[in-house]
């Protein structure tokens, strides 16, 4: 795919969406790194659902330590793997009080050192909370970047770098957030939905879906 595609690709995106942000319900980085942290595996309704529950009783990396891990685990067992987020979350509370000062950091060395919090948690918090460009590859954009041919990659940090290599640098701080939408709306898993899709005569997968044939 050439620039000027991508660029055409990131304008039209744009035009229909110009402030676009995460699903995910939070007020301030601590409370988008703790959604975060919950939604691997799980979607961003069932995180909704229990923060809404938690944040109302702590939303503070030390207000979180004082549930204790049997009281967070109350607040999140309506998610995924809560056992073990909990598990997570209690540490990365822990070190985010002993380090920081309770705050959460804006520099991707120390937001890994967080227990629970790799690469892709660390560009969400970083381009959400702080207004960084990166490119937070999940599911979504990995599909997107090579069905497209926005970014191709075999891998998921190769996507990520093929993103940032070649989004221009006027959308790279909103792109995660369009492309993550459209992959999950738009160019979905099983039948894409390519008749309907605002960039359809941009993207080059070659097996895009045809439209219904009239009756």
């Amino acid at each position: 795919m050439n620039a000027a595609k991508r660029r055409q690709i990131f304008e039209r995106l744009r035009a229909a969406n110009p402030h676009p942000t995460t699903e995910l319900k939070y007020q301030g980085p601590f409370e988008l790194l703790v959604a975060v942290i919950l939604s691997a595996q799980a979607t961003d309704k069932s995180v909704n659902q229990a923060t809404a529950r938690l944040f109302a009783v702590a939303n503070t990396p030390q207000a979180i330590l004082d549930l204790g891990e049997a009281g967070l685990k109350d607040h999140i067992r309506t998610i995924g793997l809560f056992n073990s987020k909990a598990r997570h979350l209690m540490a990365t509370c822990a070190q985010l009080v002993a380090v920081h000062g309770g705050a959460v950091p804006r520099d991707r060395q120390s937001l890994e050192a967080l227990p629970g919090v790799g690469r892709k948690t660390a560009n969400v918090v970083l381009n959400t909370a702080f207004g960084e460009p990166t490119m937070a590859v999940d599911t979504h954009l990995f599909r997107v970047g090579n069905r497209t041919r926005i970014a191709p990659g075999k891998t998921v940090l190769a996507v990520e770098l093929a993103f940032l290599r070649h989004v221009p640098r006027e959308f790279l701080k909103d792109a995660h957030h369009w492309l993550i939408l459209h992959g999950r709306y738009v160019c979905v898993a099983r039948t894409p939905k390519c008749p309907t899709c605002p960039i359809a005569d941009l993207c080059e997968f070659p097996d895009k879906t045809p439209a219904a044939s009239p009756p």
